[in-house]
């Protein structure tokens, strides 16, 4: 080979040379290349979680309510009901009764008589025969007395208004059924035995479906004799 060829051989080589390397040059790296890759994900599990600080509960206060006149402690409130009330109040005349007595009025029967009442209130407003017994009706006291002829107190009878709100099934929730049952007029007459000798009477207009009056009576001696 001549020394020209030679020469024409040696700068197509170089001509290839360059052209590879510029090649090379404006390639871009691969997913093999070494360069490091920059992770946007969080490095640790905290990062990740978001703190959150506990609500703190409030403890219940034990101070006195608020008021616009100032603080108070308040505290529940036991109410008796209306029907305990009444019916305490009637089981109060039936143990009462077993003594021949009657509520406010200070005389008995049995171991009273007449003239102590009068010593104590006065003459009566006045004063009926029924039967075998006399009836001073007080009416200031609320309260009608009756004696036998022996002036031994028989029959205390009690028309106090407070008596007046009282009706059956109040009685009878308290007391039970009565003894006895009678009928006079427009009146009815339950009669309950408070003792051996004294019944305990509830004397209900129909008119009015409530207590006129009570009567505690003598059944021992309410009998026409001059017993002393």
């Amino acid at each position: 080979m001549n020394n020209r060829k030679k020469a024409i051989v040696i700068s197509m080589l170089f001509a290839n040379m360059l052209v590879f390397t510029a090649c090379a040059s404006t390639e871009k790296p691969t997913a093999n290349s070494a360069a490091p890759i920059i992770s946007t994900a969080p490095s640790t599990v905290n990062e990740l979680t978001p703190t959150v600080t506990p609500t703190e509960t409030p403890e219940a206060s034990s101070a006195p309510l608020s008021t616009p006149n100032g603080s108070i402690t308040v505290k529940p409130v036991s109410v008796p009901s209306e029907t305990t009330t009444v019916t305490k109040q009637i089981k109060e005349m039936f143990e009462l009764a077993k003594v021949g007595k009657v509520a406010g009025i200070t005389f008995a029967g049995e171991t009273g008589f007449f003239e102590d009442v009068e010593k104590a209130w006065g003459s009566a407003d006045h004063k009926d025969v029924v039967g075998s017994f006399i009836y001073a009706t007080y009416g200031k006291k609320n309260a009608v007395i009756g004696f036998n002829k022996g002036d031994q107190i028989i029959d205390i009878r009690s028309n106090d208004p407070k008596l007046q709100t009282i009706t059956l099934n109040q009685i009878l929730q308290a007391l039970g059924k009565p003894v006895d049952t009678k009928v006079n007029g427009d009146d009815t007459i339950y009669i309950y035995k408070a003792s051996d000798m004294f019944q305990l009477k509830f004397i209900i207009p129909k008119s009015s479906g409530k207590v006129d009056h009570i009567s505690v009576f003598d059944t021992k001696h309410s009998v026409n004799n001059m017993a002393r």
